[in-house]
């Protein structure tokens, strides 16, 4: 039996340029329906628990996969590609190699991290999704926004000159200690 993963792995590497474009739009739609359906539970729960979700709120997806796969009208090899994706804002990953039509699977799933990593993924069709205003403050998006913009920033190391001391402590310059030769 082969795993839905390698079934989802072929499927992605199987598109040329005639079928890409079909495929994603199979595919996206169908990762924005989930996710509503997702974001809309997460508003539920929200208003029964007259809570707010301004610090790392959840929210948990259980079931068979055949089953929910179902419950979401997703082709059983595309909502495998979903959890692939959604696999990061998990508060406990799943072994995606391992899931099979007849697994159950749970989603614990963190709202702070999936925005952060659907801001990572450039999907705008998903972070501007109308439930997240209602899920998160302005001022809670842009602080999610902030620490993803730092997360792209690279600060370089200061590269020691030829005339200073040499960093390992040897207390010589570091053109005659560990600069030597370079």
């Amino acid at each position: 039996m082969t795993s839905l993963y390698k079934e989802w792995k072929t499927l992605i590497e199987n598109q040329t340029d005639s079928s890409f474009d079909e495929f994603w739009k199979n595919y996206s739609s169908t990762e924005e329906r989930i996710y509503s359906t997702i974001l809309d539970k997460a508003l539920t729960e929200k208003s029964g628990n007259e809570g707010s979700f301004e610090n790392a709120g959840n929210v948990e997806i259980k079931g068979k996969f055949s089953e929910l796969a179902k419950d979401f009208e997703a082709d059983p090899v595309i909502f495998e590609g979903f959890l692939d994706g959604i696999n990061e804002s998990l508060k406990t990953g799943l072994d995606i190699e391992r899931i099979f039509a007849s697994s159950g699977i749970s989603l614990d799933i963190d709202l702070d991290k999936l925005y952060f990593n659907m801001l990572k993924a450039g999907a705008k069709y998903l972070y501007d999704l109308p439930q997240w205003d209602s899920i998160f403050s302005e001022e809670k998006k842009s602080e999610i926004q902030k620490k993803y913009k730092r997360s792209k920033t690279l600060i370089k190391d200061k590269k020691t000159g030829r005339n200073e001391p040499c960093p390992c402590g040897s207390g010589k310059k570091y053109k005659h200690c560990c600069g030597k030769g370079l």
